[in-house]
């Protein structure tokens, strides 16, 4: 729903220079040129709005868990062969990234996300705010989407857990091997106003090239 963005709409319908998120997210897929088709999963009660304003995709109703709601849109995927789960959220992933994810795919690999060199130094801390151990950053990426996976897997791997912040964790928690591939710092997410703002900024400075 986008709270931390202090918006009354749900974030993906958020407007960013003229556009909401989902259309920049739709536009970026179709853009790549290795996206058959898009299967947009929203809130139950937009489901009808969307799909009048979105025709050239397919529209579905989300769950209550974030989970629910990929295996609805894995449901109306019907006989895909292949499949990316993006967040609209990000919505100035650039076009090459999808090809980036769906090249490996057509590659060797059964599970792809795109990540990035973490550049902070990270700690882990317990409840009461006590260090207990620094990661090497060296072996860290932050994952970013499109994430993408043989749909045979991806549907095996929802089939046998609840919920998960991640469809490659879930991938990961079935034993299978996940790859990253080099992500691409236009593909962050767009969470708060100060993300909303930096997207506005990264726009601006593209336009006045």
């Amino acid at each position: 729903m986008g709270t931390r963005l202090g918006l009354p709409r749900p974030k993906a319908f958020v407007e960013l220079a003229g556009s909401s998120l989902l259309r920049r997210s739709i536009d970026a897929a179709r853009a790549s040129g290795v996206v058959d088709e898009v299967v947009v999963i929203v809130p139950a009660e937009l489901a009808d709005a969307v799909r009048a304003e979105f025709g050239e995709v397919t529209v579905v109703a989300g769950g209550a868990e974030r989970s629910d709601s990929v295996r609805a849109g894995l449901a109306a995927a019907g006989d895909a062969e292949l499949i990316l789960v993006h967040d609209a959220a990000r919505a100035l992933t650039p076009p090459d990234l999808f090809v980036r994810v769906v090249t490996a795919l057509r590659g060797d690999r059964q599970a792809v996300v795109p990540g990035l060199p973490v550049a902070d130094t990270l700690k882990r801390v317990d409840g009461r705010g006590r260090v207990l151990s620094t990661p090497d950053r060296s072996e860290l990426r932050a994952v970013q989407t499109p994430q993408g996976f043989a749909a045979a897997l991806l549907r095996r791997a929802h089939a046998a857990a609840a919920d998960a912040t991640d469809d490659a964790g879930l991938v990961e928690a079935l034993g299978a091997e996940v790859h990253v591939v080099p992500g691409d710092e236009l593909a962050f997410k767009i969470t708060t106003p100060y993300d909303l703002r930096l997207a506005e900024l990264l726009l601006n400075r593209e336009e006045t090239r």
